[in-house]
């Protein structure tokens, strides 16, 4: 199982409504390397949602529950979809200053690379994650 963390603005798709919804496509994705992620993803992979812009903090996993296909919001083949349902809501929201602020998650793509929006993430580092924030 590969460990992934992907970023939504909670105003354009948030986990509460993934979870409403109860799976979602997660399309849009407009950059090579967070593209190329997500042909790396395969279904039962786990991923922690990242809420960008507002909040900036991990509130919820989700499941990848579909493998990349083409992106039926464009008509340029070059970009994937993934699908994807809730699979756990944290018990408190994971701010990206408790983030940074924790030596061993100072390696974390998140923390290295703050624009990509899909980014694979190791297991340890998500368990540390899952575990602030219970």
């Amino acid at each position: 199982m590969n460990y992934w963390l992907m970023k939504s603005e909670p105003d354009a798709y948030s986990y509460e409504q993934l979870e409403r919804d109860k799976k979602g496509v997660w399309d849009g994705v407009r950059n090579y390397q967070a593209r190329n992620n997500m042909k790396e993803m395969k279904e039962g992979d786990l991923f922690l949602f990242y809420h960008s812009n507002i909040g900036k903090e991990v509130v919820g996993i989700g499941k990848i529950i579909k493998e990349h296909y083409p992106d039926p919001t464009t008509e340029d083949k070059h970009w994937v979809v993934v699908e994807v349902a809730p699979f756990k809501k944290l018990k408190q929201p994971v701010t990206l200053e408790r983030i940074k602020a924790e030596p061993r998650l100072s390696q974390m793509p998140l923390v290295r690379h703050t624009r990509l929006s899909v980014m694979p993430i190791k297991k340890e580092e998500f368990d540390l994650v899952v575990e602030l924030g219970s």
